[in-house]
Parts: structure tokens; sequence; C-alpha cells
């Protein structure tokens, strides 16, 4: 199936126990036992969690939160999960001054009370806690107590493995943003103490060593529902880990990611998707390309967050909507001239991956309130790949590619040059000539080893990857991203400028220190 299905109201226990500030509600009178009379009722779980990933609550768009006290769509955790990958970086800025604490992103100001840091911190607690509900639901002697049916009792490994996959994905969103964070599994008693912090090595060597606890419980690659975890976005996230190792831990782990590279690649189930702009359309679920993607629909997933932001929020000046499959433009997401001077040719004569749009734009900025300042970049768009539009015109049917193969060639291309044992740079240089070829319909724009350096696969990188939720994690990994990068409007000045190194992480919110005494501040807040 192309959409998740039937977003349940569920019964929510256990998320209580989250972050001790975490004000959430159950969403009905159902017991555990009465609702796990029904056969279907962990499936409908499960989608839950990965529906977690895509909606804010059980109404949608608006009015019925899972986390209260944050507008709905602030809190969706795509949007703020990007937001604070991408605003913090040299390829996006919005010019929403209206929303408190949108700037500080872009001006590397924010500090623990910035209600961007903090929706993002909540959700991904939340689905922390979304998954240990399930786990702690579906162990043995709850089945054998439930009466529960064969055929169910033969899916459960794989559930529980996708539950503890989506708990994982999580837990690297927080060691990634947070460094420090609150540590806690199934194991821990609902209502009990509240959570203890655990160091960033601590979360990671946890995590390499749950999934490749669930590895062998995952499905083969490609043979799992779409919007679904199987093995190969198992992989994906263990090279995501290696690559960013040395950052979390000070050691090096890029033998590992070549491995987890080569796994995904040599598994067949993926190829480029021959046209690079249909992997952010409407129909992008027909991508071949896409290892492993949040799923939006613009009739049962409605949000204003996740892709329907990224659409409309692209859209303004001149741009008429309708060519991109929405009734309007929000007039806020642009880039800087640090992005578009990665291309040959700014209008994307050259390199396809250059989705700008130029008509009324100027390349550089201003004011980052005028949206006509910045070229704008409608990347994702609501119209499939034929042009039709998405089947609402206010909710995007575009899905997120978290995971797509094009990354898993650049990770192990990276990997090679910070010395990787497994690979090799000759099929480096192949795999990044594919994704070349791609781009300029040609090989006009291959390269050589000698032009293989660590250096070009940053700006590879962000020609390929950009707007996808990347680029902040990348300059760090360069030591690019505060004290040695520079781009435009960056620490709130026009020509931008150096920031303190502290800010390479975000700080845990003010809320949750005052409610968790465990908890102790990143340094620099």
């Amino acid at each position: 199936m192309k959409k998740i299905i039937n977003i349940s109201l569920i019964f929510i226990l256990g998320v209580l126990s989250a972050c001790t500030d975490l004000d959430v509600t159950p969403k009905n009178d159902l017991t555990p036992d009465v609702f796990f009379t029904e056969d279907d009722a962990y499936a409908r779980f499960l989608d839950r969690i990965y529906a977690g990933l895509a909606v804010t609550g059980q109404q949608g768009p608006a009015g019925n939160a899972d986390i209260k006290g944050i507008d709905e769509g602030f809190s969706q955790y795509i949007r703020q999960y990007w937001q604070l990958q991408e605003l913090s970086t040299d390829e996006a800025v919005i010019a929403w001054v209206q929303d408190d604490g949108l700037f500080d992103l872009h001006d590397h100001s924010w500090g623990s009370a910035n209600p961007f840091v903090r929706a993002t911190y909540y959700r991904i607690f939340f689905q922390v806690s979304l998954a240990n509900e399930f786990l702690r639901e579906s162990t043995d002697d709850k089945l054998d107590g439930r009466g529960v049916s064969e055929e169910v009792r033969a899916e459960m490994p794989a559930f529980r493995a996708e539950a503890r996959f989506l708990r994982a994905l999580s837990y690297w969103h927080g060691i990634d943003l947070f460094g420090n964070i609150p540590f806690y599994t199934e194991e821990q008693a609902i209502g009990g103490s509240a959570p203890r912090q655990a160091s960033r090595e601590e979360v990671f060597n946890y995590l390499i060593g749950e999934l490749q606890d669930i590895e062998a419980d995952m499905l083969a690659p490609g043979t799992n529902a779409y919007g679904r975890a199987d093995r190969a976005a198992l992989w994906m996230l263990q090279a995501k880990l290696y690559l960013n190792g040395e950052v979390y831990t000070g050691k090096p782990y890029y033998t590992e990611c070549i491995a987890a590279c080569n796994k995904v690649i040599s598994s067949g189930a993926f190829s480029l998707q021959e046209n690079y702009s249909h992997n952010f359309l409407a129909d992008n679920h027909l991508s071949p390309e896409i290892i492993f993607a949040v799923n939006f629909d613009g009739e049962f997933t409605q949000t204003y967050g996740g892709t329907t932001y990224l659409v409309h929020a692209a859209i303004g000046g001149n741009m008429d909507a309708a060519n991109f499959g929405v009734n309007s433009g929000w007039g806020g997401l642009r880039t800087t001239s640090a992005l578009v001077d990665l291309f040959p040719d700014e209008t994307g004569g050259i390199d396809e991956r250059a989705i700008f749009y130029t008509d009324g734009q100027t390349k550089s900025i201003e004011s980052l309130t005028e949206f006509t300042n910045g070229y704008a970049v409608p990347k994702y768009q609501n119209v499939t790949s034929d042009g039709t539009p998405g089947s609402d015109l206010t909710f995007a049917d575009t899905d997120y590619p978290m995971f797509r193969l094009a990354d898993a060639y650049l990770m192990y291309a990276e990997a090679v040059l910070r010395n990787g044992q497994g690979g090799d740079v000759a099929t480096a240089v192949g795999y990044i000539n594919q994704l070349r070829e791609r781009a300029y319909n040609n090989a006009n724009g291959n390269i050589t080893a000698d032009g293989l350096t660590l250096d070009f696969i940053l700006d590879e990188r962000a020609r390929e990857l950009y707007w996808e939720g990347h680029r902040r994690q990348d300059l760090i990994r360069y030591n690019l991203f505060t004290e040695n990068g520079i781009w435009p409007w960056k620490g709130g000045v026009k020509e931008g400028k150096t920031t303190e190194a502290f800010r390479n992480l975000y700080p845990i919110p003010a809320n949750d220190l005052l409610a968790n005494p465990n908890l102790s501040q990143n340094d620099g807040y």
C-alpha cells in the first residue's frame, strides 16, 4: 500500500514517562486487554508509531494534539526535524519573523526556551514512548495471556523489530541534535522515576547493538509494505550512525559504514530513479530509489507539517501555486547564494538537480523577511510525474524520502576517502558518476579519481541531498557548522560570521530540565 492505513484511536500508555514534562492524554478509555482482543490491534498500534512521524494527533490537521501546549503544525516531526537540520545551515532561510524563535535557527542564537527546539525534542521522545509501549504489550507473556492467533504470533518478531527500529531512528535523531539525552526502554516501569540521562556515546553503542539484534527479524530489502522499514532501512540507519560515529564518540567507524552501504547497494532491491525530480513529487512512492519514506496523503494524513509545509512554504512572489499542485503559497522558505553557487549553472540548465525558481527572485538576500530575496526552491511538489495535482490542494500527497540509494553511494565514497576499509576509490568514483550522469543526462559532469576529494563529496552531498535534512549533520562532520563555516546571514549578519562551537548541539529544553532533576544542560546554554 502507498499510504499508511487507518490511524486508529488507540490508547497511549507510558508516554507520560517519556520526558517528565510531556503532557499527553490517553486518547480513549480502552484498556490494553480490551484493545488487544482484536486480531489486528497490534498492526494498528504499529501503524500508529509510523504515523507519529507524519501526523500530530488523532484528528488532523489540528484540534486533538498528541502533545499539549504546542501548535500542532509546529509539533509535526518532519517539519521540526527538517528545520533544525536545514534552517541552521546555508541551505535554507525563512521569512516568518512573526514566528517567535524561528529566526534564531539561522542566526545561531537559539536558547533553551526556543519553541522549535522544544517541539522537536518532545516529538522525538513521544515516538520513543510509543515504541516502548508497543514492546511492553507484545511480549510472549502478553500474547499468551490474550490468546493471540498463530497468524499474529508469526508476524510479531517482525513487528517488534520494526518498533525497535523506529525507536532507534528517534534515538539517533536525539543524540544527533541534543547529545546526552533522557534514556529509557520498555523495561522502565510506567509511572516510575524520571528517566536518567545517558551519554551520547552510551546511546550510540546501545543503538549499534540494538540494530544488530533486530537485523535478522526485519523483512528482506524491498519486501515490506511501502513506508514500512525493512532490512535496507536498518542498514541505512547503521550507515548514518557509523558515518557520524566519530562526532558522537570520538572514534572512527568508517569501515563499518562501508560495510553497511555495501549491504544496501548489493541487495539489488533499489536503483536510481531515472529523473531526479521524481523523487520529490506526489507519486514518489513509485521511485525505485527511496529506501524509507515518511508517508503523506492529502486525504488521510492531513498536517501543516511534513511535505505540506515544504511545498507551500517554498512558494511565493510571482510563483503560481497551481503549477506546484497546491492552492496557495506561504511565502517562507528560500535558499542562500552559498547553495546556488555549488551548481555550475544556477538556473539548472546543466545540473538538473538545481531546482531553483529565479523569476522575480534575487540571488542575494538583503532582507530575510522578503520572500523575493533569495532563490525559491520548489523541490517538493504536490503534482505527479505526469503533472496531475495531488488528491488535495492543501495537503500534499508527496512522501518525505528519509533514506535514498543516492545517499548510500555518497556515504560509501566519503567513508572510503576517510580511510575506511572494505571499499575502493574506483568503485566510489563509479557511484558518484552515476549520480552525475543522471544530473547531466550525459557524462559531461563525470569526475576522475583525482577529483574525488572530501571537499568535493561535501559539495556533492549538498547538490544531491539539499533540503532533505542532512546539511547540519554534514557540516558538523566537516567541522564547518559553527566556528569555521560562514554563509549569508549566519549569526544574524548579512555577510555571515562564525559562531560558538557549543552550538553544534541544541539545548535540552528548559521545561524538561525543571521537571527532571536527572538532566544536565549542554555546555554553553
